[in-house]
């Protein structure tokens, strides 16, 4: 079964399970990926940020069986998988790991759960920072705890489904990806604390919306500097002997780090910095204040580029279209960089001018055929 991009609902789920198994699925769950407004490379950094679940979503309809085995159908991929539960092993990497990574987080924790067979479809773009693959795990999750009678708390979920990602998967993701996956708001940002996964929702000033730019590069995480970025990041912390880079105040970091490298020095700078501005701008939103909130997502992005050297041409050219558009209070890259998406707070009433003369500039510079698309804030992942 075809389906587009973009057009996945229950209904579309139902029949395509229809069409696999014979049967009606017992559920039909959706977990959202996301779009960070601000506070990047934070989250691993007990930080804080400023994500929204957006109208993109990871979907499944299921069934339970009466054996302990799985059999999951995926509908982007043309492919399905099938083990048992008790024999879990390592593959290549692909879309079929995060199933057993899920299934193994949850039973490393002590949950007692069912095989299950399904279909499996999604409309996140891949690689393109919107965490598909953190989506693709709260959708398990939640799967999971469908088939298997299991407690949904979201902040557990998210836990566990970083913990796949990180051991199972190999990517040493943050909890932002996941936690604003799970726990979402329909109409608002969420201020996470990283440390204590304290959640707020910050409401969109009233004559705003949020622009998603894809600039249709792509870089694998896995592969990518990410980890290096991290691991430089931990080495700071310790050097400073606390915790964590959230740990280190801004006048002791003045005042002590002249002893690192200069590339050391900017790494922890950014995130300092960018810790800052995300507190600022959750502030700023809750007072409706669309034009700080810009200010702070150009600053953003400034250092993500000078001072923590993720940004790319690409990124830096789509950034420069729409900054120069009237609608623009701020834009700025999301996601661990290298490629992907910038993310912009736009007037509504002129968001069709902005995507298509961003959209036209952006190709005239580049010669790529971006995807520019207006985005809401959703609920996060849910039975349905």
């Amino acid at each position: 079964m075809s389906i587009p991009q973009g057009g996945l609902c229950k209904q579309v789920m139902e029949r395509a399970f229809q069409q696999r198994f014979e049967t009606s699925p017992a559920w039909v769950v959706r977990a959202p990926g996301r779009v960070n407004l601000i506070g990047e490379h934070t989250d691993y950094n007990d930080g804080f940020v400023l994500p929204l679940a957006i109208d993109r979503a990871v979907w499944i309809a299921l069934r339970p069986r009466a054996d302990r085995r799985m059999v999951v159908h995926s509908l982007d991929f043309h492919e399905t998988t099938a083990f048992a539960l008790d024999e879990l092993l390592r593959g290549k990497h692909g879309w079929a790991e995060y199933v057993k990574g899920v299934a193994w987080v949850l039973q490393e924790k002590g949950y007692a759960i069912r095989g299950w067979e399904g279909v499996v479809a999604g409309d996140v773009p891949v690689g393109a920072g919107l965490s598909s693959s953190a989506a693709f795990e709260l959708a398990l999750a939640r799967a999971f705890a469908a088939a298997s009678d299991l407690p949904w708390d979201a902040a557990t979920m998210a836990l566990l489904g970083q913990r796949a990602e990180n051991e199972w998967v190999g990517v040493r993701c943050g909890i932002m990806d996941q936690m604003i996956s799970a726990a979402g708001r329909a109409g608002h940002a969420l201020l996470i604390d990283c440390r204590t996964l304290h959640t707020e929702a910050v409401p969109f000033p009233s004559e705003t919306t949020v622009v998603i730019l894809d600039t249709a590069t792509r870089r694998g995480l896995v592969d990518s500097a990410y980890n290096q970025r991290r691991s430089q990041c931990e080495a700071t912390a310790r050097a400073f002997g606390v915790p964590a880079l959230r740990d280190v105040s801004v006048e002791r970091f003045a005042a002590e780090s002249g002893r690192l490298d200069e590339e050391t020095r900017r790494r922890a700078w950014h995130v300092l910095s960018e810790n800052d501005r995300t507190l600022k701008a959750a502030e700023a939103m809750r007072h409706g204040d669309a034009l700080a909130v810009g200010h702070l997502m150009n600053a953003s992005h400034d250092s993500l580029r000078d001072d923590f050297g993720v940004s790319s041409r690409e990124l830096d050219v789509m950034v420069e279209c729409g900054r120069a558009h009237p609608a623009c209070f701020g834009i700025r890259m999301t996601g661990a960089g290298f490629g992907g998406c910038a993310v912009a707070l736009i007037r509504r009433d002129l968001a069709d001018s902005f995507t298509s003369q961003v959209a036209a500039s952006f190709r005239s510079a580049t010669g790529i055929e971006p995807v520019v698309y207006v985005c809401s804030a959703t609920e996060g992942a849910s039975v349905v």
